[in-house]
């Protein structure tokens, strides 16, 4: 059985920043205010007509690079995203339009901001099981267009970006070893869109109540998620029998910097060993882990046979960890 080692890597995010300062403008908040709360000063989002299947084939396009792969040569293109372009086709069909991977099946995965970690393990399961042997799997949102940017809980939080990884078949004991997933009964209306798909379509009165924007219980979701990022994360290293203080590094989803302090600190994990980028970004969902992933691969922080551990949280609301180890083909 082959590994499903990451080979490649790339980032991409959107030119225009929004600093706090200029938040200041728009809602009842200040930079002070914000920074203490969440650990973020600034977040990218989109130019008018740029789309998630943009931010995605550019981050893509990085990471083949790397991988030293052409578009041709993928077997499968994954984009986890709750962002889409589309209702149909699915996100991944544009990119794989835009890169030219005319050889490539393509598939969308909407786990909130879990997306990527339940794609990763399907792709490297997939690999294992000998069906695909090259995946290009992004995590790419555009969350600006469905935020209330009158409500300061939620609009000081998110950006948009993307990341990505190409996974390829490899008999080295690199990539994904085990993983947890997970999904919380009862917790929709804790993170969610309301209004916009079948359940509740798009109406004159809905628009007005924004309920096609975000709309989050700030409190609840803080507490489930420590809860729940930490506990799947001593599954997965209990999985592969290692202790916290065997991790080189771990990369947490960025939703809120309490939250990966706390997290860091229940798994007696210094803040040296964490992957930290929310105050450049916010909370970019999807999207996050791959360009924390990415970033600290460019910046020398990861190194052949580094164990590296992943947690994420979102709406669902869902969780997910894995451990992985770090290394080519």
């Amino acid at each position: 059985m082959p590994y499903a080692a990451i080979t490649g890597w790339g980032h991409y995010a959107p030119e225009r920043v929004i600093p706090n300062t200029e938040l200041e403008q728009m809602v009842e908040t200040n930079d002070e205010w914000i920074r203490t709360r969440t650990g973020i000063q600034r977040r990218h989002v989109v130019a008018p007509g740029q789309a998630t299947s943009d931010l995605a084939t550019r981050a893509a396009t990085v990471a083949l690079e790397r991988a030293g792969l052409q578009a041709a040569d993928l077997d499968l293109v994954i984009v986890a995203t709750t962002s889409p372009d589309l209702l149909l086709p699915s996100t991944a069909a544009l990119v794989q339009t835009k890169l030219g991977a005319h050889n490539a099946g393509a598939m969308d995965m909407n786990a909130a901001c879990c997306g990527f970690m339940y794609a990763l393990s399907a792709a490297s399961a997939m690999i294992k099981g000998g069906g695909v042997q090259r995946i290009l799997l992004c995590g790419a949102e555009t969350i600006s267009p469905y935020i209330n940017w009158q409500d300061r809980n939620t609009c000081i939080l998110f950006g948009d970006a993307a990341g990505a990884v190409v996974l390829e078949a490899s008999d080295k004991p690199h990539g994904l070893h085990a993983y947890r997933l997970g999904a919380i009964p009862n917790t929709a209306e804790m993170l969610w869109i309301k209004a916009g798909a079948t359940l509740n379509p798009i109406t004159h009165a809905s628009l007005d109540r924004h309920e096609n924007c975000i709309q989050m219980n700030g409190s609840e979701v803080f507490k489930h998620a420590v809860r729940a990022m930490v506990d799947a994360s001593l599954d997965v290293l209990k999985q592969v029998d290692c202790n916290p203080a065997d991790i080189d590094l771990l990369i947490p989803h960025q939703a809120n910097l309490r939250i990966i302090e706390a997290v860091a600190k229940r798994l007696e994990l210094p803040l040296e060993r964490t992957v930290i980028n929310i105050q450049e970004y916010g909370n970019t969902s999807a999207a996050s882990i791959p360009l924390a992933l990415a970033e600290a691969a460019d910046a020398g922080r990861l190194h052949t046979g580094d164990k590296v551990l992943l947690a994420a949280f979102g709406g669902g609301l869902t969780w997910a960890a894995g451990f992985l180890t770090w290394g080519g083909r």
